[in-house]
């Protein structure tokens, strides 16, 4: 009896020190996290609070929270130094955006499911190439397809910037999708045939559910990279009334007068509020996508 109650309050001690510890960990890794964090989000803190700031302000001080709140910066910087407002140019970015993610949502998983679900002649080939096209630099082909685009008279259009993913020109996106459509087992489509599904209505209403969470992730990813394109729109459009966002930006900071740059930063804070927007929208979605179209064997 005397050894039992000798050595109950030993193992009370330490299960309390190994609490601590556990707790101690916890408290290590959380402020490390928080850390790590802010200073990876600093720089929209300082871009949300440098909004607000005036120009002196802006350079004189590094702290994201403003001495006062100014709204003027998005009143003036709205209404740009142009016979547009922003507006304008917001329109003509979403005249780009939608047509863009919604014709890659729609030829780049019809493309992915003919490479991981048929054989035909050459397919070896015909995807080597396409993988090729990953490590082309944009820059090769720049020229040619402002020559291309030049003989078909569509510069100044949207056309240009919006064609190519209407043929899934997005060698990215395609291989994600095949390498999720190579981890679905084949089962799957030979129950359906069995149930009298031909090939359209496996891929529609047996495989283009489970690529969900992918077909997201690339709509993402597009929408992100579409609101963010400054060199296409600049070799390609040339009339101000065609501009989108990104060069409406540009033309804020013209280097011939003196620079606002409370309201450049201001605009800047609304053009990045539909891409963060939607990403937080469809996080989950996107964390499933990106995991789920991992190289699979």
């Amino acid at each position: 009896m005397e050894s039992r109650a000798a050595t109950s309050p030993q193992k009370n001690d330490l299960s309390i020190k190994i609490r601590r510890k556990h707790r101690f960990n916890a408290i290590i890794r959380y402020v490390l996290l928080i850390s790590v964090a802010f200073l990876m989000l600093y720089p929209i803190l300082w871009l949300v609070g440098a909004s607000f700031k005036t120009n002196a302000e802006i350079f004189t001080s590094i702290n994201f929270i403003p001495n006062s709140l100014d709204f003027s910066s998005y009143i003036k910087g709205w209404q740009t130094g142009t016979e547009y407002t922003f507006t304008t140019y917001f329109m003509n970015t979403f005249k780009i955006v939608i047509p863009k993610v919604l014709l890659t949502v729609i030829t780049c998983p019809i493309v992915a499911y003919g490479f991981a679900r048929f054989d035909f002649p050459f397919k070896k080939i015909l995807f080597s190439l396409l993988i090729s096209t990953l490590f082309l630099p944009g820059v090769v082909t720049r020229i040619p397809l402002y020559m291309f685009w030049k003989q078909l008279n569509f510069l100044d259009s949207y056309v240009p910037m919006i064609a190519p993913s209407l043929f899934a020109q997005e060698p990215f996106f395609v291989f994600m999708l095949i390498q999720f459509l190579r981890g679905i087992p084949k089962e799957f489509d030979e129950a359906a045939t069995i149930d009298g599904c031909n090939s359209f209505q496996i891929f529609t209403k047996i495989l283009l559910p489970i690529l969900r969470p992918s077909v997201i992730t690339i709509a993402l990813f597009q929408f992100m990279w579409a609101m963010n394109d400054f060199l296409s729109p600049l070799i390609y459009i040339s009339s101000v009334d065609k501009f989108p966002i990104a060069i409406a930006l540009k033309m804020s900071m013209d280097a011939s007068s003196a620079i606002e740059w409370n309201q450049v930063i201001a605009m800047s804070v609304i053009s990045l509020l539909p891409s963060i927007i939607l990403f937080f929208c469809a996080s989950k979605q996107f964390v499933d996508g990106i995991s789920a179209g991992g190289i699979k064997g």
